[in-house]
This record gives C-alpha cells, structure tokens and sequence, in this order.
C-alpha cells in the first residue's frame, strides 16, 4: 500500500546528500541531514530543512554510527532514510533498525541486501539465477593446495577479492605462485590474517566493466533505464562513466537486460540497483556484484533517460510504480573530480579549495558539494564533485567534454583534470576517425599509470615505488602569469625555483602553500612531512590513509617482508611491511584512525637485523598497493 513520507533522514554527507535533499524539496518533503564536524559549514548542510551534529572523528563515530543516525531518527519526527550511497547503504542490520522504528527504507529490503552483499552469496544468487558469474572459488578460501590447483587450472593473473568488498576495496592480483604464496602467507588466519574472508575469481583481460541501471517496484514491474560503461578505472575505481555504453552488440545489450532481470526478481529486489558485468572481447558477459543503492554515475542513466532517479527511489520506497524507461537520449559522460595527484598516479591529496571554477553552457551538469574556501579532509572520501557532459551523439559530447575541461580551474588541491584532457584526446577512447573502441578495466593503468621503470623492475606498482611516469614526462612544479605583450594578452608559466631564485621568496612562498587539515581541528600550518622517514627503525605511512589492521603487538619479532599494518586511502589497500627483521618496539596507530603521509606507524628495534647483516639500517617500510581489475 502507497505511504505518504513526510519527513526524509538522508544518512550521508557532500555531493550526494545535497542531491537527495535536491529532489526532496522538489517533491515537497522536508529534509534532516546530519554532519560531522568537518563538514559543517556544507552546501547540503546549509539547504537541509534540519541538521544535527555528529560529534567525533572517525566514520565509527559519526557517518557510521548506526545508534546515534537512529536516535536522530526519533528525535527529528522523519519517517523515512535515505542513505545515499557508501556509509550505511549496504548495511542490513541498520536498514532493519530503520524499519524497526516504523520508518521507510529507501533502498532494498536487508533480505536483499543480505544474499547480495557478501560477494560469496551474490555469486551463488547469480548462479541459481542462471547468470554466469567469473569463473572462481565460490567459498572462503583456506586450504593452498586448493589456490594453487585453481590457478594452475585456469591461469594467472588471479583476483583475490574480499567477501564483505565492493565498490573496488578489497581486491588483490596475483600473477604467479610466489605472490600467491606471499598472499597466502600474509593473510593467514593462523597469523590474524583475513584469508578466510576471501574468495578467488579469474582476472579477464581486456574486460570492459558494463553495467545495468536498473528499478523495480512493490508491484513487480521491472525496468532498465540505461546501460554504462565504467572502464576507464584505476585502482578499481572509476573516473570516467558513459551512458550509453557505446560499441555494445545488440544481442549483448539484450543478454545484459535479461540477466540484470533475473538477478533482481531472484531476490525480490525493490528499489533501484546496478548490475555489474564483466563483458570480454567476444562478447561474453559474466556477472560481476550487483550494487544495491544509488550509485555515483546514476547522472549519466538520468541524462540519456530524462529521468529524476532519486525521485524514482522515493516513488518505489513509498510504495509506488516505478516509470517505464524511454529509449535512451544522445550520450553523457560523468568525470569524477577528485582531489587525487594524476603527477603521483592519482594519490589523494587533501588541503583548501582556493579557487573553483566549474564550466557552464549547453550540456554542462555540475554535482559537487564543495565550495571556494572549503578544506578538503584526508578523513573523508577524496572526490569533491562531478561533471556531467551530455550532447546529442557520442562524437558531440566527446567535443563538449574538450571544452568544458578548458572552462574548469579548481586551485588548493590537485585535480586529474589534465589527464581527462588527455583521455578524451586519445583515439582509444575517442574512436575517432574510425579507431575501434580499446578500452578495458586496466587500459588506462597500463598507457598512462604505473610507468615508472624502476617501480616494473622492484616489482612494486609504480604508484608506492615512485612517480606516475618516465622521467622525460615528469614535469616541475610551475607558477602562471598573465601579462601583456604588445596589447596581446599572454600566458607565461614560469618554474617554481626561478620564481623563488628571482624574488627571494622561497621561504616566504612555502608558507604560502595550502596546509593539510589535522584530522578534523581545523586548518592549522604544520611542518611538511616526508611520505618516508630514514631514520632505522621508524615505520612510517606512505600516504594519507585510514588504518584498517595492525598485524603486530610490542615485543612481536619479525622478519624482513613481514606484514606490519594495512591501510586504506579511497578504497585501496596498502600493505606495509617490515624493511628488515627485527622486534617491534612500539605501536602509535589504532585501527579505523587516519594517519597522513609520514606520520609514524610503528617502531622497531633492528640492531639484531644488523648483526645478522640483513640490513645496514631500516628504511621507511615498504609498502605495496593491492590492484584491481573490475570495479
């Protein structure tokens, strides 16, 4: 029976949470929004009808604190959540929670979201729905032998995927036995390891990652409002989405629908989800995860649709039917603005917006939830906006996104802009002239990621090992000028040291230089730290990131190549290891706290490691990055 909502909870923050609180106000029903207090001078904030504050610094207290979203619940009078995408989206036992308090869920039931948010479970879903998964293990994996005779079965290189991931976390390639055995042996439960919360899936080269935007109401009517095409990725996460996915077959774009149907039907799927394919050179689809929420690239399916998507969501969550797709409408691009360092193969990167800028005009969609002035946290997620390019044909749009990279300048923290503008310059990716269409889920890693030679030969990925590219592509820091010359106005980009060496300014311009946030006390000049330090014995965090498990306790000896501590920045793991053997001295991180780029993890005591003549002294740790191959 149709439910009236007359008071919507949106449990999320940034660009999504202001998107719902949007389409909210459109339909009339006022919003409560809650903010950490990182972000609460926000956009979304500032719109909401109601806004309360969630007190602490971490996601455990605030984003994901499942006790205090309920009591804001009651204490507010909404009768409805939304919980966006991320945070508690996925989580069934807050969507119960939710309902238990007589609320609405927009989003599935938890059933659903339980058979599909363990990936184990979602595989045996697909595969009772009779769509093919990846060929993999579909159980926990425990036992070497077992590894060892899937891969010499079915070949490397092999994903080794969390069963609690999605969304591109957790996910590990291997590519012989050895690093299959290191996995093995860093992961052990034995140890404390998580091996048992993983399974085992073929890598598919040369994969494109096609996915199905899909809704389905209380009334059992189904509908498909669009395909995508999510390749452009790194580190399993996209940055580049089109709809439609171009250069599909018809027979696969039908086989695609007729799965995506099967999937949701198999678990009485209600509300609006994706599902994901791996669909191969051939032809071949194979299922992949159905993500069962909004996702970030639902603004290109609304553009090519013409459809409000969260409306759609409010409309099937109270009850009502969903609106049958029309046949889809020119083409649009979604380009995911991060704060990441395309320079440093996409790091992220934290500090104060002092200059956005977005492109306008014909065809132009902006969601951010970021403003000039706005400090972007290393506590939270690095992406501050997106841009939606639509044109009447793939060709147009392609001409538009040229054009609207032009118009974009965003000045505090590093953007990938530049390597868009490189992208939708490559005839890979644009097909022009009729070029085939050549991309695939590690396409853009392997032209213009993880180049740097001497990264290859470690054996490490170049993004931990060193820069993004070959030395004869880096480029130096620089400062732009305007100036004139014979009434002409010209661009002058001059070298950061020649300015320093002609002004004097160097120790003055450096205190210039935006300053990273201390997790959450505010904006503060801090002295510069380098991602690595050299002193023996002192492990230290290669990147901004959160600590997600420590492997070691005082006292613990360990030898060189150990696992000490992994952390996650944007989704990616990174395994930080011993440099050489030793005893651990002290610990100065705990779990699920942020840590930024040189701050100490750990120390060690090493001087048995010289003795032994292991190490001359230990460096900062070696760190190495967990890959993808489909988000």
């Amino acid at each position: 029976m149709p439910q009236h909502i007359s008071k919507l909870l949106v449990a999320n923050r940034g660009e999504i949470a202001l998107r719902v609180v949007r389409t909210a106000r459109e339909m009339g029903i006022p919003t409560v929004v809650v903010y950490a207090e990182q972000d609460r001078h926000c956009q979304y904030v500032q719109m909401a009808d109601e806004a309360y504050l969630l007190s602490g610094d971490t996601y455990a207290d605030t984003y994901l604190n499942e006790d205090l979203l309920i009591s804001i619940l009651e204490r507010s009078g909404a009768d409805a959540v939304h919980p966006g995408y991320g945070f508690l989206s996925e989580v069934a036992s807050f969507a119960t929670r939710v309902m238990d308090a007589g609320a609405v869920w927009v989003g599935p039931s938890p059933r659903a979201l339980n058979a599909l948010g363990d990936k184990i479970s979602a595989r045996n879903v697909a595969t009772k729905a009779k769509v093919p998964p990846v060929p993999g293990i579909s159980h926990a994996v425990s036992d070497m032998r077992v590894l060892l005779d899937f891969a010499h079965t079915h070949g490397y290189p092999l994903m080794m995927k969390r069963t609690d991931g999605g969304g591109g976390r957790g996910i590990t390639l291997v590519r012989n036995d050895d690093e299959l055995r290191g996995f093995y042996l860093n992961h052990n439960a034995v140890q404390g390891g998580d091996l048992a919360e993983h399974f085992v899936e073929r890598f598919i080269d040369h994969g494109r990652h096609v996915e199905t935007q899909c809704g389905r109401d209380t009334h059992g009517e189904f509908t498909v409002y669009s395909t995508r095409d999510c390749s452009v990725q790194r580190r399993n996460q996209k940055l580049i989405e089109e709809a439609p996915a171009p250069f599909l077959d018809p027979e696969v774009e039908e086989q695609l629908h007729a799965y995506s149907r099967r999937l949701f039907e198999a678990v009485q799927y209600v509300g609006l989800g994706t599902c994901e394919f791996m669909v191969t050179d051939t032809g071949k689809a194979y299922f992949l995860e159905v993500n069962p929420r909004l996702q970030v690239e639902h603004t290109v399916s609304e553009e090519v649709c013409g459809l409000d998507l969260v409306r759609e969501q409010l409309t099937i969550a109270a009850g009502g039917h969903l609106t049958p797709a029309p046949d889809p409408r020119g083409h649009s691009f979604e380009l995911r603005i991060t704060s990441e360092d395309p320079k440093s193969n996409l790091t992220p990167s934290s500090g104060t917006l002092e200059m956005v800028r977005w492109p306008s005009g014909p065809g132009i969609r902006v969601d951010s939830g970021v403003a000039e002035g706005d400090t972007i946290s290393p506590k939270f997620d690095s992406m501050m906006g997106k841009l939606i390019v639509t044109a009447h044909d793939r060709p147009a749009a392609v001409a538009r996104v040229r054009r609207a990279l032009a118009e974009l300048d965003i000045a505090g923290v590093p953007t990938p802009v530049e390597l868009y503008a490189q992208i939708f310059a490559d005839g890979d990716f644009t097909c022009e002239h009729g070029a085939p269409f050549d991309v695939s889920t590690k396409w853009l890693e392997r032209k213009y990621l993880n180049r740097e030679p001497a990264a290859a030969r470690a054996g490490q990925p170049a993004s931990v090992a060193g820069a993004a590219a070959d030395e004869d592509t880096a480029r130096t820091a620089s400062e732009r000028f305007v100036i004139e010359v014979n009434n002409r106005r010209v661009e002058l980009t001059v070298p950061l040291d020649v300015v320093a060496n002609l002004t004097g300014g160097t120790h003055a311009r450096a205190a210039q230089l935006p300053t990273q946030p201390l997790r959450g006390q505010g904006m503060h000049h801090v002295e510069r730290k380098e991602a690595r330090d050299e002193r023996p014995g002192v492990i230290s965090a290669p990147m901004q990131a959160i600590v997600t498990r420590i492997t070691v306790a005082p006292g613990q000896a360990v030898a060189k190549g150990d696992l000490l501590v992994v952390l996650e920045s944007m989704k990616m793991e990174n395994y930080v290891y011993a440099p050489a053997g030793g005893t651990v001295t002290e610990i100065f991180a705990a779990p699920a706290t942020g840590v930024e780029a040189g701050e100490t993890l750990l120390t060690m005591d090493v001087a048995g490691a010289r003795r032994g003549g292991d190490a001359h002294h230990a460096p900062a740790a070696e760190s190495a990055q967990s890959e993808e191959a489909h988000a």
